[in-house]
């Protein structure tokens, strides 16, 4: 090869590299201006262009408008529901006062004689909701002090004073409904304590920020703490669980600066038709090592996404997730939609497999985990061999989204049809990604936690929060009823008794039920 042959094939290369370049450029402009002026949502089009069938469109090519809608059923027959029945399932559980509306007595004359009306029956006009606004009171708590009469006069005199329930705090004026309130606000609601010290004041009490965090930090770390020790020995019994992760700020951490970013993790049961746990955990890091620690013990079917981190777990089978995989195949396909009399790109095609996937979980909801586990075999198996012979047929571009996304789905794929083998789990970690959301949300308000105290007593109250919600309680009832039971609880010496306070024991059901 002389020299000039040897020149054409470094421009060559360099064309090439450089096309590589311009290919990458272009589509990030493509991306970047359907992150800032596009649709958000990773929902398909209802509809497409005519002649351009989307991969495994059968649905769509089968709908029938016409065709009639499934009539609810239940035990006692068929039902329907109407607006009013809702609205009367809304307004049932809710106290009623009446309002009589009547006549004035000089008024009940007949118009015609000047005869005494008599009345003869009422009727409902309308209801309405009312609001009655918040109102504080000072609960006094008086011991009684009895004396025996006979020893009275005697060198030893008897005197005995009435028990009295311990306080959360002592020498505070701190309530298990005040401080289960201020729990609420900030961790359902996600109101910052700044804010809900200007609530205080209009109630007429000045209850400073400081306070608050004080009160929440002592009664997580007193009370809701061993509940949440409970809550994880019973988590790691269960055989499917789901994890996730997430950012969070942390201003006062030793050996950190405050522009440094720790970590919650969550971690939750799947699945499996018992009582639902969620429970969050924070740690400065976001190393592995903090879930094979919490983990520890476990044996089973576990759920996340492709963070390399969850390799060092020991003797779990990790299932990964196909909504993240479809997210990934969505964010290469630069136009929403696809254009006129242009074949599916290979995103979009990416992209369909996924749907396809969770088309089919979508039938398979009412079944059985048996009746799933040889359903999946049947149906899925074949969309998700064609799915990966596909894949090894790209050439991607290095770099791209869409090289992005293949190269994830090679490099997970061990772990991408574990799902397979138990009808338990799950063929997403959406059941994760939903729980750590209430979390991601109020980090929005209030931005960052000050010191690990805070952030800790944060997971604790977060986990006792969407656990009781899971288990369809009403959060301020349950942190109340913890709070109030828990300063004399002797759960040390009787383990039965965090037991009775778990969120789904039958007398917290009866008395915490939403």
């Amino acid at each position: 090869m002389d020299e000039r042959d040897t020149y054409i094939k470094q421009l060559e290369t360099t064309i090439k590299s450089l096309e590589q370049q311009v290919n990458n450029l272009s589509e990030m402009i493509l991306l970047l201006r359907k992150e800032k002026f596009g649709s958000s949502s990773e929902k398909m089009p209802k509809s497409t262009l005519d002649g351009q069938i989307c991969l495994f469109n059968e649905a769509e090519a089968e709908a029938n408008p016409h065709a009639p809608e499934p009539v609810v059923k239940d035990v006692h027959g068929y039902k329907r529901t109407s607006p009013k029945t809702r609205r009367e399932e809304r307004l049932k559980d809710l106290p009623v006062k009446e309002i009589l509306c009547e006549i004035h007595e000089n008024d009940q004359n007949c118009l015609r004689c000047n005869t005494l009306l008599r009345p003869i029956g009422k009727e409902t006009v309308r209801e309405e909701l009312e609001y009655i606004p918040a109102k504080l009171s000072i609960i006094r708590y008086i011991r009684m002090a009895y004396e025996c009469p006979r020893c009275k006069h005697t060198d030893t005199p008897y005197i005995e004073k009435a028990l009295t329930p311990s306080p959360l705090m002592a020498h505070s004026l701190a309530s298990p409904s005040t401080v289960a309130y201020v729990m609420y606000q900030k961790y359902v609601n996600a109101m910052p304590l700044y804010r809900q010290e200007k609530d205080w004041e209009q109630l007429g009490f000045a209850l400073s920020r400081a306070t608050m965090a004080n009160w929440i930090i002592r009664c997580s770390q007193d009370y809701l703490q061993p509940i949440i020790v409970h809550l994880r020995k019973k988590l790691l019994q269960r055989e499917i669980l789901h994890c996730d992760e997430t950012p969070v700020q942390v201003l006062k951490e030793d050996g950190k600066k405050p522009q440094s970013k720790s970590t919650m993790w969550l971690y939750r049961t799947g699945n499996d038709g018992r009582p639902p746990i969620i429970l969050y955990d924070y740690r400065k890091s976001k190393s592995g090592e903090n879930a094979l620690n919490y983990l520890k013990g476990f044996n089973g079917f576990l759920h996340s996404d492709g963070y390399a981190g969850y390799n060092r777990l020991k003797d779990v089978t990790r299932c990964g997730c196909w909504a993240h995989l479809r997210r990934k195949f969505v964010e290469a396909v630069p136009t929403g939609k696809r254009l006129e009399n242009k074949p599916p790109t290979p995103a979009e095609i990416g992209r369909d497999y996924c749907n396809r996937l969770f088309k089919i979980e979508e039938t398979l909801a009412g079944l059985t985990p048996d009746e799933r586990y040889l359903k999946r075999l049947e149906l899925e198996k074949p969309v998700l061999e064609a799915f990966w012979c596909w894949i090894d047929t790209l050439n991607v571009l290095q770099g791209s989204a869409l090289g992005k996304a293949v190269i994830y789905a090679r490099n997970q794929k061990r772990y991408m049809e574990n799902y397979l083998l138990d009808g338990r789990c799950s063929l997403s970690n959406n059941l994760a990604e939903n729980s750590i959301r209430p979390f991601t949300v109020g980090r929005k308000n209030w931005l960052f936690s000050d010191t690990p105290k805070g952030a800790s007593a944060s997971a604790a109250i977060y986990s006792i929060v969407e656990t009781a919600k899971a288990n369809g309680l009403n959060v301020h009832t349950y942190l109340n009823h913890l709070l109030l039971y828990m300063p004399d609880a002797d759960y040390q010496n009787d383990p039965e008794v965090l037991e009775e306070l778990m969120p789904w024991s039958e007398q917290i059901q009866v008395e915490c039920k939403q």
